[in-house]
């Protein structure tokens, strides 16, 4: 048998704690990823897979005046020599390289498809060509050999690449960048060439040149596929601290068109440009979606209309439909709105570091200077290496008969080195030189060429000398090179920015730079007033008073305005559940059907002008996550100023029912959080305000009704993650059907699906205990017959039934009798075939 190896034996094994092993090889983990993948450098603003299919471009010989070469061949080269990783990845980042729509400046030049603003995949590798674009050969590139940048090894030794390229321009603000390490992540914006090169000049003149006046040259990032940037305070957090939140929309327009059928002329939206990195088929299905699903009124058709020479997406409005409403609804709703989340994380001598507009700059900068400085004393020392040689022709050639003695009189090649070297007094450089020198280089036009080649050499070295001795030239050549480069490759801003008219930030010139303002945009959230979620100026608190509709509208009303009764509904069977009076500057608290809460700024939510107005969806106003959701608002409400004391209860439709104190809804972020958490099969059905002492009753579907008191034996205040306690026993196939918190004088409103209903009064029904199985409450005439719902019955009110067939029908609780708890109840709706009640709502009274 082997002999086993013993690995347990000493010196074989290294004891060491598991943690610190841990910790280390995490650590080193996570700097390959940040330093050798995720992140770019902020000095040619790569990262390693682009600068390593760049410099293996450069190496093919792919500059813009060859041939296309195959897309394959310069992944295989890549693969092979720099880059062992997988060939698609490598794929990926060439073609994003190549893409116009992806970045501001493409560093390469493609033929075939590379994909497109609609997310279709470019065609296969083996199928496309490219080549490097003019720019990046010449603000990339044409240093690389110069000595400019130093090499390392690649992965086995056999090949050398550059750690960094010479770049002449700061690639990395000017196409952007974007990538998650590990802890990590940058996001950085593309920006203009021009722009970017007029704030360079600037901090080269004056280095302590103030932000305003840095802001002012360069107001804000432009993307490659235009829009808008609304408000300038994301771009000035995201220049002064390195991250911010930017928000920008696509560029649409009313205008008049035909008919999508050749009818008559109608008025629709016509977008032109989305925001960056929007999926354009992406949105138009999600447009889609939403009409279907009803939560964007007022669209009858969408086409999209885009060809070579743009985008162009035409959204046909439905009659009477007020567009710039819907254009708003669009913008809260869907991603021609959107925030760009901007980070502006680099690498800094192979360190992780968030740097302002201004550092970014000036790193940059300082590697230009650095760059210039090892070209030109690399320039120098080639100038004055041939100087050296020239002088040493040229002293030969002014002594040729006595070179041609000693040529003829020299044994051999070394004599003859050796005898030029003592007699002239020639290096040994200049010997070697001199006895390469061919023939034809004796005549006496050749003599006058190194004459005056000598002369340049002499201008040349001392150019370069005043250039490395005195810094001021050096900027001025730096500042030469970058006016060069703007003038060949500038070209005109893509994206507008919206700024407020008074108390711009940036100043009027900064306003003036801009290809358009909000005063000729007539969609822009500075001209009509209606903020939504963009950045607007400071303003007093303002009294409003919010009303909210059955189906998902808020309307922001002016407390003087006047509401007469007919006034209380609006079209489509719609009609105000609640309203709230508040003030601008208090948050409205939205509760939705998956249990999480939202909040929504009151100043946020765009006037409504005129009592007629729809107003606006509510769950447009809330968050992207929100809206990306099939849930439904439960209640929406305004946080008390003192919510000590104060208690909620909420019941979902499996009976799970659970008190929290409403001081768990302070200080909630956008994103919302979770209050109730549910099975995935269960929903929040309502919710009511309750305190302690308060009585609670709960119905099923099958007309039994619970009651049990508010104490913490019944119902203890738990956390937002908690599910709940069961409130009542429920049979098989039966469901919760409402939640009712009320004092011990009140009634109760009782409905079942076949439209029979009755008060009760709940004197008569005793207290219990929660989790027990109720009291059968009503008794229905048709077994089918299921209980609908339970709502207090207010004395003077109405409610109003909803059928599954969208009919309402409005109901005064006073008509409806009181009878005892084995009635039947009274038929108060007549119903069509196959219809019956699903929804009671009370009504605001008029």
């Amino acid at each position: 048998m082997a002999k086993q190896l013993n690995l347990l034996s000493e010196g074989q094994v290294i004891t060491t704690a598991l943690h610190t092993e841990m910790q280390r090889s995490y650590l080193e983990y996570a700097m390959s990823v940040i330093v050798g993948r995720a992140l770019p450098d902020v000095r040619d603003g790569l990262k390693p897979v682009h600068r390593r299919i760049l410099y293996a471009m450069h190496e093919l010989g792919l500059v813009p005046d060859r041939p296309y070469r195959k897309c394959a061949r310069v992944v295989g080269d890549v693969l092979g020599k720099y880059h062992p990783h997988g060939d698609q990845a490598v794929y990926d980042a060439l073609v994003r390289l190549i893409q116009d729509f992806s970045s501001r400046y493409p560093l390469l030049a493609g033929h075939g498809n590379f994909g497109s603003v609609d997310n279709d995949p470019p065609a296969a590798m083996r199928y496309t060509e490219t080549r490097l674009a003019p720019i990046s050969y010449e603000g990339m590139l044409a240093e690389i050999g110069d000595e400019t940048v130093d090499f390392i090894g690649n992965f086995d030794n056999s090949q050398q690449e550059p750690t960094v390229l010479p770049a002449q321009l700061p690639f990395l603000i000017l196409n952007g960048s974007s990538g998650i390490a590990v802890g990590m992540a940058t996001n950085v914006p593309p920006h203009n060439l021009g722009e970017v090169v007029d704030g360079l000049i600037a901090l080269i003149d004056t280095p302590d040149l103030s932000d305003e006046k840095l802001f002012e040259l360069i107001p804000g990032p432009d993307f490659p596929t235009g829009g808008e940037i609304v408000g300038n305070t994301g771009i000035r957090e995201a220049y002064t601290t390195g991250k911010g939140s930017i928000v920008l929309r696509g560029v649409a327009q009313i205008e008049e068109v035909a008919g999508s059928k050749g009818t008559k002329r109608r008025t629709a939206i016509v977008v032109t440009e989305l925001p960056y990195q929007v999926n354009k088929a992406g949105w138009i299905e999600k447009v889609a979606e939403l009409v279907n699903q009803g939560r964007l009124q007022g669209i009858s058709d969408i086409r999209d209309e885009s060809d070579r020479e743009g985008i162009r997406v035409v959204i046909e409005l439905k009659r009477d439909t007020n567009p710039q409403e819907i254009l708003q609804n669009l913008y809260h709703q869907t991603a021609l709105q959107s925030n760009f989340g901007a980070i502006l994380l680099a690498l800094v001598d192979r360190q992780p570091r968030q740097l302002s507009l201004r550092q970014l700059l000036q790193e940059f900068l300082h590697f230009r200077e650095q760059t210039l400085n090892r070209r030109y004393s690399y320039e120098l020392v080639k100038a004055e290496s041939r100087q050296h040689l020239v002088e040493g022709l040229l002293k030969a050639l002014s002594h040729l008969d006595e070179v041609i003695e000693i040529l003829r009189s020299a044994a051999d090649g070394t004599t003859a080195k050796i005898s030029l070297a003592q007699q002239l007094s020639l290096s040994e450089v200049q010997a070697d030189a001199l006895l390469a020198m061919p023939m034809r280089r004796l005549t006496g036009l050749e003599q006058q060429n190194l004459q005056k080649e000598y002369e340049q050499l002499s201008e040349q070295i001392q150019f370069l000398g005043r250039l490395l001795s005195d810094r001021k030239e050096l900027l001025k050549s730096m500042k030469k090179d970058l006016r060069t480069l703007k003038r060949r490759y500038g070209d005109a801003r893509r994206t507008r920015i919206l700024v407020p008219r008074e108390g711009t930030q940036g100043g009027r010139k900064a306003n003036e730079r801009m290809s358009g303002g909000a005063e000729e945009n007539p969609t822009s959230p500075f001209s009509d007033g209606s903020l939504g979620t963009s950045p607007k100026l400071e303003v007093p608190a303002e009294d409003v008073v919010l009303e909210f509709s059955h189906r998902g509208y808020v309307r922001r009303l002016q407390p003087s305005a006047k509401k007469s009764k007919a006034e209380n509904g609006t079209s489509d069977n719609d009609f105000i559940l609640q309203t709230v009076s508040t003030d601008t500057e208090k948050e409205l608290l939205v509760l939705s059907s998956g249990g999480k809460v939202y909040p929504v700024k009151v100043g946020d939510i765009p006037p409504t002008n005129g009592r007629s107005a729809r107003g606006t969806p509510l769950i447009t106003l809330l968050s992207s996550t929100a809206q990306g959701t099939q849930e439904t608002v439960i209640n929406r409400f305004v946080l008390p100023e003192n919510s000590d004391g104060s208690e909620m209860v909420f019941l979902t439709k499996q009976g799970r029912i659970k008190r929290l104190s409403l001081t768990e809804f302070t200080n909630i972020t956008r994103r919302g959080i979770t209050v109730l958490k549910l099975k995935d099969d269960d929903e929040l059905l309502c919710t009511q305000f309750a305190n302690t002492g308060k009585h609670v009753f709960v119905a099923s579907s099958g007309g039994r009704v619970l009651r049990f008191v508010v104490n913490d034996e019944q119902l203890p205040i738990m956390g937002r993650t908690a599910m709940g306690l069961q409130s009542l026993r429920l049979r098989q196939r039966e469901a919760m059907v409402g939640c009712v918190t009320c004092e011990t004088e009140e009634n109760l409103l009782l409905i079942t699906q076949a439209g029979y209903a009755k008060r009760l009064s709940i004197k008569g029904l005793r207290p219990a205990n929660r989790g027990d199985i109720g009291t059968q409450f009503f008794k229905f005439t048709d077994k089918t017959d299921t209980l609908a719902a339970m709502v207090r019955a207010i004395a003077g009110a109405e409610v109003a039934l909803i059928t599954n067939h969208q009919r309402v029908v409005r109901l005064a609780v006073e008509t409806v009798a009181t009878l005892g708890r084995d009635s039947t109840g009274d038929k108060v709706l007549q119903l069509n075939r196959d219809e019956k009640v699903i929804t009671v709502v009370p009504l605001v009274s008029g």
